[in-house]
């Protein structure tokens, strides 16, 4: 008497992103579930999300009138960046020159920029350590600022990483170097704002 072999074939699934020829468990449950489930979600645009929020809001005469005043301001930019160049080149337009630095590597700010500061290159470990000495960056920018310039805007980014007396050296700055203006980027905001950074610092107000 024969005995019948039954062979058993296994059904293949839709493809759902694994190599399994196996139909998974409760598959056909949850693509139901998500079919009758439905997203609601609601997204409100203003006006300042197809202009920018700077032409909304016009607030470059205050901005010129704030960098006159305070002379040092810590800025906070929106994260995705992009507002702070409209800020940028007005201040250009007025006639001011700028110094762009980073705050990462910059290392003290006071022997950085108003001291001879000495800068040690890279070598490969045979090498003798050598030693450079550059002028200060500041003095070195404003004696070769043209006759008709307005002033030398020391612009630091990634200002949140200094500490608090760094950024009071950099409060204090415009008052040691006149035709000097700083502008720190101390972190990020929803849109572009403003403070003074004797402010940002904790340094006491001026009496008149």
């Amino acid at each position: 008497m024969a005995i019948p072999i039954f062979r058993y074939t296994p059904t293949p699934a839709p493809f759902s992103g694994t190599t399994s020829g196996f139909r998974q468990p409760h598959a056909s449950k949850s693509i139901k579930f998500l079919s009758q489930t439905k997203l609601r979600s609601r997204i409100k645009c203003g006006l300042q999300d197809f202009i920018g929020g700077d032409l909304v809001k016009p607030d470059l005469g205050k901005w010129l009138s704030d960098v006159e005043e305070h002379k040092a301001l810590a800025i906070y930019p929106p994260h995705e960046g992009g507002y702070e160049g409209r800020y940028f080149t007005r201040l250009r337009y007025q006639g001011y020159y700028f110094l762009d630095l980073s705050a990462r590597g910059l290392g003290d700010p006071e022997t950085t920029l108003t001291k001879i500061h000495p800068v040690c290159p890279a070598h490969l470990g045979r090498q003798p350590i050598a030693r450079w000495y550059f002028p200060p960056e500041v003095d070195y920018r404003l004696s070769l600022l043209p006759p008709n310039a307005k002033g030398l805007v020391v612009w630091i980014m990634e200002a949140k990483v200094l500490s608090k007396a760094e950024l009071q050296f950099l409060a204090l700055l415009p008052s040691l170097r006149p035709k000097v203006k700083v502008i720190a980027e101390c972190g990020n905001w929803r849109k572009f704002v403003w403070r003074p950074l004797k402010e940002i610092a904790a340094l006491p107000p001026v009496e008149a």
